[in-house]
């Protein structure tokens, strides 16, 4: 089919040139945002022409002005249009950007239709600058003082020219179906789309992607960061009347955000455009309390921040461009396999390296290290990223607990109690072997009321008796009852206890112990030994030591060596909220409350604190501090007590 300028002009006087309006959606939120007036033909005799063979032959005829006219009075007349905030995009021809009348037809339709100009988007072809720039300049800058937008359409198919971009004062830029329609396949095309996506942000203009035909292509436009997309995905177009069902349907449709393009993806990339995301990681990276560096393929650093710097003991610059080995040449060979499997796309984390001392005098330090795979827009492995932590102080502190906790259990093991368990219906939860051990009954067949067939008949009553009066009224139990030993005849014992209460004040359970009578002096003298060396142990440990117990949470021991850090204002019978107001203060310089002290956690809630940095305050004085918390339990696993450690440390540690 061959037309000339004659059947162009029949078919205006005819009527049947016609727009029709393809959707515009934002990617993060699914939402309509506006739509691009497209020209349709559909001729009497030979039905839908396509624009591709009619369009140069309007523009040829001169005639493409009436049809840009006609195009946005359509448009501007369409209730769906003019009630709301859409913006209404319309691709103009170089002619007519160099031609003198196009600011004021666009403002006379504009004014017919009582339509706000601040919602149109002009949009430009690269191709309308070269010819003559001053003048598309001039004609631009009418346009924006109309409140028009200006878009620069099939952006990277032309010359591309930074120039343009400069030159004209663009708000939008469009990336062409072209790369669009190829980038889930092509790397090379996902890696213009990021650029052109990339460019378009640090410039500060809204992207739109042309052509966008599958939720694939969606989701990873999205995660790139382009603004708006367009393409039969969203809808085909269609013409003024069908607009309200079109717009139903895509109102209806936003109501489910497009997921990233990968699984697990990072969900920040959804929520923030690339240049906020580039300005939040570079805050994150170069505040981060661990070392952080990327590493290239060939294991060289391309970045890191100030804290590895720091711990490898060499300024930043003098890491860039290097290779691993000959920047930490003692620590390389440990690390060297965990990089390379990082290379291989295997994340690696938890890797803990004890590094050895150097040749100028730094001691060794325990670091812990992980490597990701750094991937490029095209999902290739560009190198490692390697996070670097150093835990010397905690491993230091891990050791002293242990110790501690071997003393403690030591004692334990010694003391001829047996502690138990009572819950609120007076039934043994827990108690200790030795009660299996002394008696011959397993401690299954103890539990409940089953230790109670191992009293003489005539103390089971009492016993009870006893259990009810404390459970009802929160009283103290100190009984005593006689247990028949294994092996032997019946043996006097005396059992104490204590209540615990919720916050109601009722009882939740009881914590006791049963020790013999009997041979009582000899155990006693016993004991005393036990706990002198105990308690001679524990003075010998160079590091503070204070002790607190679970059922009055007060202080009953301090080591000479906490008695020395804190002057002496640290001693038995202190609570732990006066503990909180004797000058400890946290790093920041802010007072520890009652409750965040290590000792009051690992009292309180069981936890255990290792290597919280602390500062005390007293008489002028400012010492640095390393706390430490750990609860004690018993050997029925009953929350007994607390213990603090606490390390005098340097400032620059």
């Amino acid at each position: 089919m061959v037309f000339d300028e004659t059947d162009i002009r029949r078919a205006f006087d005819e009527g049947e040139f016609f727009p029709v309006f393809q959707p515009l959606v934002e990617l993060r939120t699914g939402r309509l945002a506006g739509f691009e007036i497209l020209a349709r033909w559909k001729h009497k005799k030979f039905g839908a022409i396509s624009p591709d063979d009619f369009i140069p032959l309007v523009e040829e005829s001169g005639l493409i002005d009436i049809l840009s006219r006609r195009l946005l009075e359509c448009a501007f007349a369409s209730p769906v249009l003019t009630g709301s905030a859409y913006t209404l995009a319309l691709n103009i021809s170089p002619r007519q950007l160099l031609g003198y009348k196009l600011p004021e037809r666009v403002a006379a339709a504009a004014k017919r239709g009582n339509f706000p100009l601040d919602r149109l988007v002009i949009e430009i072809t690269e191709s309308a600058l070269l010819d003559d720039l001053p003048r598309a300049q001039a004609v631009a800058a009418e346009l924006k003082a109309l409140n028009c937008k200006l878009a620069l359409d099939d952006f990277g198919t032309g010359y591309s020219s930074l120039r343009h971009l400069q030159a004209l004062p663009f708000d939008e830029i469009k990336i062409d179906r072209s790369f669009v329609n190829s980038m889930t396949v092509e790397r090379e095309s996902r890696k213009i789309v990021a650029a052109v996506v990339g460019l378009g942000q640090s410039l500060g203009l809204t992207t739109v992607a042309e052509g966008v035909e599958t939720e694939e292509q969606a989701r990873m436009l999205a995660w790139l960061g382009c603004d708006l997309s367009q393409g039969w995905h969203h809808g085909r177009p269609l013409p003024a009347e069908d607009l309200p069902r079109l717009v139903f349907d895509l109102r209806a449709r936003s109501s489910a955000p497009l997921p990233p393009p990968i699984d697990g993806g990072d969900s920040m990339s959804r929520d923030v455009l690339p240049a906020q995301r580039l300005a939040q990681l570079q805050a994150i990276y170069d505040g981060a309390p661990v070392g952080l560096c990327l590493l290239d393929r060939n294991l060289r650093y391309v970045s890191l921040n100030q804290r590895l710097a720091q711990l490898n003991g060499l300024p930043v610059a003098a890491h860039l461009g290097r290779p691993v080995a000959e920047v930490i040449p003692s620590v390389f060979p440990l690390v060297e396999s965990y990089i390379r499997r990082a290379l291989q796309g295997e994340p690696v984390s938890g890797v803990e390296v004890q590094r050895p001392p150097e040749e100028d005098g730094r001691e060794g330090r325990t670091l812990l290290l992980s490597y990701q795979p750094a991937r490029d827009e095209a999902d290739e492995i560009l190198g490692v990223s390697v996070a670097m932590m150093d835990i010397t102080g905690s491993k230091q502190t891990e050791r002293a607990l242990r110790e501690s906790e071997n003393h403690y259990r030591h004692m334990m093991q010694l003391s001829p109690h047996i502690p138990w368990v009572l819950n609120r219906q007076g039934e043994v939860t827990e108690a200790s072997s030795r009660w299996e051990s002394f008696t011959g009954q397993p401690l299954e067949e103890a539990s409940g009321h089953g230790w109670q067939k191992m009293l003489h008949p005539d103390d089971v009553e009492p016993a009870r008796a006893a259990i009810r009066l404390s459970l009802t009224t929160g009283d103290p139990i100190d009984i005593e009852y006689r247990v028949r030993r294994l092996g032997a005849d019946w043996t006097r014992m005396r059992s104490r206890g204590s209540p615990r209460f919720d916050p109601a004040g009722e009882v939740v359970c009881i914590y006791g112990v049963v020790e013999e009578v009997e041979g009582q002096k000899q155990t006693s003298e016993e004991l005393r030994n036990s706990q002198a060396e105990l308690r001679a142990a524990v003075e010998a440990v160079p590091i503070g030591m204070i002790f607190a117990g679970a059922h009055d949470l007060s202080v009953y021991a301090v080591n000479p060596a906490a008695d020395r850090i804190f002057h002496g204002t640290v001693f038995p019978g202190q609570t732990l909220a006066e503990c909180g107001r004797l000058g400890i203060l946290r790093e920041d310089g802010q007072a520890f409350s009652a409750d965040e002290l290590p000792l009051s956690k690992a009292v309180l809630r069981g936890e255990t604190v290792t290597g919280k940095r602390a500062l005390y305050q007293r008489d002028g004085a400012r010492m640095h501090l390393e706390l430490s918390g750990k609860p004690i339990y018993s050997d029925c696993g009953l929350l007994i007590g607390g213990l603090m450690m606490v390390r005098e440390r340097a400032p620059q540690d």
